[in-house]
């Protein structure tokens, strides 16, 4: 690279790098706040808070990365025009490719750093997350047990306590267990206490009742196809104890996620995993989109880039610049979330993925060029010579 190129690379380069770690922190300390009861209210070490959401870090910055790769190279280059550097430049003879040549260079860095992302490194970290909250989850269910609220321990155990002592225990509880789709449990007690164990929490109830729906057999004599009836068992007990924990039948049935899979996996999911056809179709849309975006970083680059550099000069800054270029990014993000939207229903639409994410960079590509082949009306003849085709002096 020439001092040119290293100029506007040292600018990019360390404007890219506080932007993107800005954008990184302002998303994470949002989104972060889903957990922060669990530090306040339910005694989580900060410790484990910071490690549990510092997780979610490398998805954010692959979907960041290009984002803040246009707003860098926009607003670079819009300051060296305000600042006439730019005029200098191409008073030596430098053309808008050459000048570009520093933002491509930068571009092409933030695409090889979204590809390992969203390659290796989201996957890796998305699945240590959600092994991470289900443990929160199953283990910790104690933790996550609140005073007067419904707390939903999975999709089938609700339990409810009216309060907790200073001791530990709890006072008036509700349990409605419907892990056993045949037969729902509903438990009322006094009083329980929640303990951990090697194979998960549990909770030893005091004082209550126990009432099951149990299914029972047609009566005698019945005509064939009469359905099975249903009849209420209640239980009082004195002590009773009950296992919180989804373990097991999390192990076994819970499948993973799209963005816990590899690309491979995404395209070629496991035939004994006995996926959904609609499952099928949403993961191998997301592969496309996880290969192309990447791509989108070099090609919002580029449109900013043909937004600051193919415009003409303007003596009073760069306003509708930077509003064409914006309005022209968030206008792509729009349609992107379209396509992955039409594609995860029907992969029919999947090539509009790639085209969305290369063909915003091959027309500003071109308008960086100058756009040749776009009609231009014929510049106006100077004045002088209009005086003289007329016969009047000058």
């Amino acid at each position: 690279m020439s001092r040119v190129d290293l100029y506007i690379f040292r600018q990019l380069g360390i404007s890219l790098v506080a932007v993107t770690l800005g954008l990184a922190a302002l998303v994470w300390l949002t989104q972060s706040l889903r957990f922060i009861e669990l530090v306040l209210d339910r005694g989580l070490s900060m410790l484990v808070f910071i490690q549990l959401t510092s997780l979610l870090l490398p998805n954010f910055f692959s979907v960041i990365l290009p984002i803040t790769t246009f707003v860098v190279a926009l607003f670079t280059y819009v300051r060296l025009a305000s600042d006439r550097e730019l005029v200098v430049m191409r008073g030596t003879g430098m053309s808008d490719w050459r000048l570009a040549r520093p933002a491509i260079a930068a571009a092409t860095l933030s695409a090889v750093l979204c590809m390992f992302l969203q390659l290796w490194l989201v996957p890796i970290s998305h699945t240590a997350f959600r092994e991470w909250q289900f443990e929160i989850r199953n283990q910790l269910a104690a933790i996550l047990l609140q005073e007067g609220v419904f707390s939903n321990i999975g999709n089938d155990l609700t339990v409810y306590a009216r309060s907790r002592d200073q001791e530990g225990i709890l006072r008036g509880l509700l349990i409605h267990d419907g892990r056993d789709a045949g037969a729902p449990v509903t438990i009322l007690a006094e009083a329980g206490r929640i303990t951990t164990t090697p194979q998960g929490p549990r909770v030893t109830l005091y004082n209550g009742i126990r009432q099951q729906i149990e299914r029972t057999a047609p009566p005698p004599g019945s005509p064939p196809g009469t359905p099975q009836g249903y009849r209420l068992g209640s239980l009082t007990f004195a002590e009773n104890s009950l296992d919180l924990s989804r373990q097991r039948a999390n192990e076994e049935d819970r499948r993973r996620d799209s963005r816990e899979r590899f690309i491979g996996e995404l395209l070629n999911p496991d035939p004994a995993e006995n996926l959904p056809p609609r499952d099928v179709t949403k993961f191998r849309a997301e592969a496309h989109q996880r290969l192309s975006n990447p791509l989108t970083a070099l090609s919002f680059a580029m449109v900013g880039l043909a937004a600051a550099l193919g415009g003409a000069f303007r003596r009073h800054g760069g306003g509708a610049t930077i509003a064409i270029g914006v309005i022209s990014v968030v206008t792509l993000l729009a349609i992107g979330l379209a396509i992955g939207n039409l594609a995860a229903r029907d992969n029919l639409w999947i090539p509009l993925i790639w085209l969305h994410a290369i063909g915003p960079g091959v027309i500003a590509g071109w308008v960086i060029s100058g756009a040749p082949g776009w009609p231009r009306p014929m510049p106006a003849p100077p004045e002088s010579a209009t005086d003289a085709a007329s016969g009047l002096p000058a």
